[in-house]
């Protein structure tokens, strides 16, 4: 994986190494919180691609004719030199001794990685905006992105970059130098230098959003995302018998995604979005605390996905069946 310590990430070695990011037509599975909503709202606009199921890090559902190894995980970081996905995790722990499988990651665009962060010396620094984000400012290299005024606040509330704007400044700034923000075709710049709203403007308009997304849960939490298995892991909200999306499950991740296509401008169009039937498979998920021994061992169990969360716990999956 090429490193990316200057200054501004360079997109051309970037494309040259994943071009698959940029092509057309692929078939994808998302995280399905609101950034990896997003994810797939933008590249199913530009580019076509279908999303054909979600990943959790308990479960797996996808639509049950598609090969998930054929797929581009988004929002994610997987741990399988033979699947591409992209994410904005912290997965190194030590720059300076990689464990030996670590070109597992060879075909994962993740964040932390292109400016060879780790936990060791570099947690404090570790990527703070989304994953959107990431892909907003590759795919603005070739084509004109508009972002128009109702997008700043989805686009600011998701994965809480609005307020790791304020608690971590700095490490904002730097973030967004690096992935060029600053050039005057970067998409970025308009979610994040354009002079759309005063700091109390911009309030009122999160405000406004987050009172949208309490109305599409129906009052609870939950409305920016689609349940697919519940805290103990099992699968939930796809039915037994069809196999599909449970309808009010469906019927709110649509309306959710009309709302976001709606600010943004990126079409919500419903024949790219697979909602089953799905073949489901649960994974173990576990949790250990940061640790060079406790790190390398969990390695060796080649998990399919992991992310370093805290400086207290290292989240993991494990595929016992093999599936990815």
């Amino acid at each position: 994986m090429p490193r990316h310590s200057s200054t501004e990430l360079d997109y051309r070695t970037l494309l040259g190494q994943y071009s698959w990011v940029a092509e057309r037509d692929h078939n994808c599975i998302l995280s399905p919180d609101s950034d990896g909503l997003l994810c797939g709202l933008l590249m199913s606009h530009y580019l076509g691609w279908k999303i054909r199921g979600f990943y959790d890090g308990k479960v797996l559902a996808i639509k049950e004719d598609v090969n998930p190894q054929d797929c581009i995980f988004l929002d994610m970081e997987i741990f399988r030199p033979n699947i591409r996905s992209v994410g904005q995790h912290m997965v190194m722990y030590d720059k300076a001794d990689l464990p030996s499988n670590w070109s597992n990651f060879n075909n994962c665009i993740a964040a932390n990685n292109l400016r060879n962060y780790d936990f060791k010396n570099d947690f404090k620094l570790k990527y703070p905006l989304g994953t959107v984000h990431v892909l907003l400012s590759i795919l603005g290299q070739d084509r004109t992105i508009p972002i128009p005024k109702s997008a700043v606040s989805p686009l600011l509330y998701t994965d809480g970059t609005f307020k790791n704007q304020f608690n971590y400044p700095e490490n904002c700034l730097s973030w967004l130098d690096f992935l060029g923000a600053n050039n005057t075709n970067s998409p970025l710049q308009k979610v994040f230098l354009d002079r759309h709203y005063s700091t109390y403007e911009l309030m009122v308009e999160l405000k406004d959003l987050f009172s949208q997304i309490n109305v599409i849960g129906g009052g609870k939490r939950g409305g920016d995302k689609i349940k697919i298995s519940d805290s103990r892991g099992n699968i939930a909200n796809i039915d037994s018998r069809t196999h599909q999306l449970k309808p009010a499950t469906k019927t709110q991740a649509e309306t959710f995604l009309r709302m976001l296509a709606d600010k943004t401008g990126w079409t919500f169009t419903p024949a790219h979005w697979s909602w089953g039937p799905y073949q489901t498979t649960r994974f173990r998920k576990g949790s250990v605390k940061p640790g060079k021994a406790r790190y390398n061992a969990l390695l060796a169990q080649n998990p399919i996905s992991l992310a370093i969360i805290s400086r207290n716990s290292i989240e993991y999956t494990i595929d016992g069946d093999k599936v990815l």
